[in-house]
């Protein structure tokens, strides 16, 4: 069946759907295309604009301290190798979009739905597993990240004002603080109404970014400070910033590789972002350029930032960009950035919940079709505005979620730890495995062929990467936590 034909059907039915009995829609392909949505208008600018609006956030942040691990040669070559794969990887996605031919085929709307048509319902389990146990880590991330930001900001005022004050702050307020605001953003019920949080969002981690870079360029300038080495951090007395066990050393340039991980972690939205390109040309040729574009920008922007940080402090460097300048002058340029990263996490979070909100909630409402409590929608009078719909088991779910992540974060407030967790997790499945499992099979390549040896090559080793960069995160945090006192006032 054609592109003409499945229009044909698709407005037929549309034209049911809206009145029309003979369902006689004429198929008008200046305005719909042949699955029967509306004509798409992407084009190659757009879509590397959304996978870097989608791409540029706090990963950035840890970026300095993750290339004083390696030094000056190792940190920035496997920040290029992290992006070239990404940017391999990607196009590898882009020929699944459409299924079984990757230009006439039928379209995949969301990553999960791809992985279906390519690789049947076992490894759609798999990939379901994974995605929304990332959603929940990175929740539990941007958690700890947004109070530490809003943390940094009380101590910096603090120290600027009484020199001689420990100032001491828990980050507990501050991650009771942000889910108390995601408590009352989650209870909306339609991701579509938060559209604006997101552009939101995304212009915050753009300000604060750049920020961070000009920050670091600004301390370079300055002279006198040590700019880093060939080797990173040195081992020896770890009481002295810059110096570390053999053990620590190991550890935290594992921990490294799953920070970097994190940054290119972002393979989930490609194919919701194809899905809006327009044809011809087609999809999958305008997506590759398109990805090739955004990977470019995004490494550019994460070694400018990474390298004028790790410049600026040296092997020394924070695992927070941003916190490492409370400090220095002018500290409420400091103070506006954090701001900014606390707003832009407050947005990001939903982004990242949402999905997995509407997962869990259609499951059970398909297990339990007949409960009022699970199905029923109530209808809130406000003083402005529509009535709000509130929802039982929402209300309750939803609360719960919020509430234990913001928990977890209180437990294990590890910046770096986590995010390199997260990234090692997410990685190799959702960025390498699944796109090159799909390109093979539908690509047909025989076992034991120079490709398919080639790219199962690249699976392992990256595979492989992504276990040490979890070893390291892990490690991390058991060290991390034996020191660590929860709900004291310097956790």
């Amino acid at each position: 069946m054609g592109w003409e034909e499945d229009g044909k059907i698709a407005q037929a039915e549309n034209g049911a759907a809206n009145g029309d009995s003979n369902g006689s829609a004429v198929y008008d392909p200046t305005k719909f295309d042949e699955d029967g949505k509306p004509r798409r208008k992407g084009n190659v600018m757009t879509a590397s604009a959304h996978v870097i609006t989608a791409v540029i956030g706090s990963g950035v942040l840890s970026l300095a301290w993750s290339i004083a691990q390696m030094g000056w040669i190792a940190g920035p070559s496997v920040l290029l190798l992290f992006a070239a794969v990404t940017y391999y990887t990607s196009c590898l996605l882009a020929d699944c979009y459409r299924y079984p031919d990757p230009v006439t085929g039928k379209r995949n709307y969301t990553y999960m739905e791809t992985v279906q048509a390519n690789l049947g319902p076992k490894q759609v389990w798999a990939c379901g597993l994974v995605q929304y146990s990332n959603l929940l880590g990175t929740s539990i991330g941007y958690t700890i990240t947004g109070a530490q930001s809003a943390r940094a900001i009380t101590k910096s005022n603090c120290f600027h004002s009484n020199p001689d004050s420990p100032c001491l702050r828990s980050n507990n307020g501050y991650m009771i603080s942000f889910g108390i605001v995601q408590l009352v953003l989650s209870q909306i019920p339609n991701f579509g109404e938060l559209w604006w949080l997101s552009y939101v969002a995304a212009g915050m981690s753009f300000i604060y970014s750049t920020i961070g870079l000009g920050l670091g360029i600004g301390k370079i300038a300055e002279g006198g400070y040590s700019h880093g080495s060939i080797s990173g951090t040195s081992i020896g007395d770890p009481s002295l910033a810059g110096y570390n066990t053999r053990a620590q050393k190991t550890w935290n340039v594992f921990n490294a590789l799953g920070d970097m991980a994190f940054a290119y972690s972002f393979s989930l939205i490609l194919i919701e972002i194809q899905d809006t390109l327009k044809a011809p040309p087609a999809e999958n040729k305008s997506m590759k350029r398109a990805a090739l574009i955004a990977i470019l920008t995004t490494t550019g922007f994460y070694m400018s930032v990474g390298c004028a940080g790790y410049a600026a402090f040296g092997n020394a460097s924070q695992g927070n960009l941003l916190t490492g300048f409370g400090f220095y002058n002018p500290y409420w340029l400091v103070d506006f950035a954090n701001a900014c990263v606390v707003v832009h996490l407050i947005g990001a979070y939903q982004v990242y919940t949402q999905p997995l909100y509407a997962f869990i909630e259609e499951w059970v409402s398909s297990k339990f079709p007949k409960s009022n409590f699970i199905n029923k929608e109530h209808y809130v009078k406000l003083p402005f505005g529509e009535p709000l719909p509130i929802n039982h088991f929402r209300l309750v779910w939803r609360s719960i979620y919020v509430v234990m992540t913001t928990i977890v974060s209180m437990l294990l407030p590890f910046f770096n730890d986590i995010l390199g967790l997260i990234g090692a997790f997410a990685f190799w499945p959702l960025t390498v495995y699944f796109p090159v499992e799909m390109y093979i099979h539908q690509k047909r390549l025989p076992r034991w062929s120079q490709k398919w040896i080639l790219l199962q090559s690249l699976s392992v080793v990256t595979f492989v990467v992504s276990l040490a960069a979890a070893i390291g995160s892990v490690a991390s945090i058991v060290s991390d936590v034996q020191g660590y006192k929860p709900f004291s006032n310097d956790a």
